[in-house]
């Protein structure tokens, strides 16, 4: 290997190794905010949902307070769908896209690999998740999860109560 090629993957490989290493305590820091702060410990508690996730919402809405409700966070995230209405005709198209974009991929994620997983499970929002995923397509159900998870997410930190798992 010629002398120029094997310097340059050396240095790639020292970048690496250094990026490595700032992912590493970046996950540190996490943990530590989430060790520390009780809303992250209490968000931690619903499926889908890790120290990342909890971080990203506990710092994109607080304690919830400057949202009315679970529906104007959704619709802040841009987790909803578009609606235009003409002469009294609702029309829903996709979901708006707006707001956090990072936060609505991790939500979607966390939402990815509870829907997976419901099969095994006879809680209300399992049973809720089954419905979904056989009268939609996956990743719309994927995304209405999101959506409920990003309500519930509000409605924790606003009433200052961890995750509630209803069977019934």
């Amino acid at each position: 290997m010629p002398d120029g090629v094997r310097g340059c993957l050396s240095d790639l490989q020292e970048e690496l190794l250094h990026i490595k290493k700032k992912l590493n305590e970046i996950d540190v820091k996490i943990q530590q905010v989430n060790q520390q702060n009780s809303l992250c410990q209490q968000l931690m508690t619903m499926p889908g949902v890790g120290p990342i996730i909890a971080t990203i919402l506990y710092a994109s809405m607080g304690d919830g307070n400057q949202f009315k409700n679970g529906r104007h966070f959704s619709a802040w995230l841009g987790i909803v769908p578009k609606q235009y209405t003409t002469d009294d005709n609702p029309n829903l198209k996709g979901v708006s896209k707006r707001g956090n974009a990072y936060l609505r991929k991790q939500l979607i994620n966390g939402a990815r690999s509870v829907i997976t997983r419901v099969e095994t499970k006879n809680d209300r929002v399992s049973r809720w998740c089954q419905e979904l995923k056989q009268g939609l397509p996956f990743n719309k159900a994927v995304v209405a999860l999101a959506d409920k998870m990003a309500r519930m997410a509000w409605a924790m930190l606003n009433h200052n109560e961890e995750y509630k798992l209803k069977i019934a």
